[in-house]
């Protein structure tokens, strides 16, 4: 299963799919649309989507089961939400919530060569020092610091 081919939405389901599988042995539509606040008629709907494209086994009023091609997808979005949300967090120094929000949007339209590139700067700035002994990352913070006032 090409990635192309699954939306951003489907994305997300597949995220909170494997969210829930985290947390309990079941997953069903209501906690889908407990988790994603929707209507469990819009969680059947995409579940039918995503069954079609073998990414999850599902059978109405059934328990919901990843394929091996919709677990690689839900991983590899997972991952990248928390890239993403770490570089707006420990390197931006953006807020959880705001730096969570954006995330989610994020993750889905990075081309993955932004994505790793990203990953590499991120790894850079967060290491104690450069390698010619400049704090980088501590510099960035007090210049954000004094632009805030």
């Amino acid at each position: 299963m090409l990635a192309e081919t699954i939306s951003a939405v489907q994305e997300d389901y597949l995220e909170a799919i494997l969210a829930l599988e985290a947390e309990s042995i079941r997953v069903r539509v209501r906690d889908l649309a407990n988790r994603l606040c929707v209507h469990k008629s819009t969680v059947t709907a995409a579940l039918k989507a995503l069954a079609e494209k073998e990414l999850i086994e599902y059978e109405p009023y059934g328990q919901i089961v990843m394929t091996r091609a919709g677990r690689r997808a839900a991983e590899r979005v997972s991952a990248d939400h928390a890239v993403v949300k770490a570089f707006l967090t420990d390197i931006l120094m953006i807020d959880a919530g705001t730096a969570e929000e954006n995330a989610c949007r994020m993750e889905h339209v990075m081309d993955r060569a932004v994505l790793n590139r990203l990953v590499t700067y991120a790894a850079f700035m967060g290491r104690d020092q450069a390698p010619d002994g400049d704090d980088c990352l501590a510099r960035f913070k007090m210049h954000l610091m004094t632009e805030q006032g």
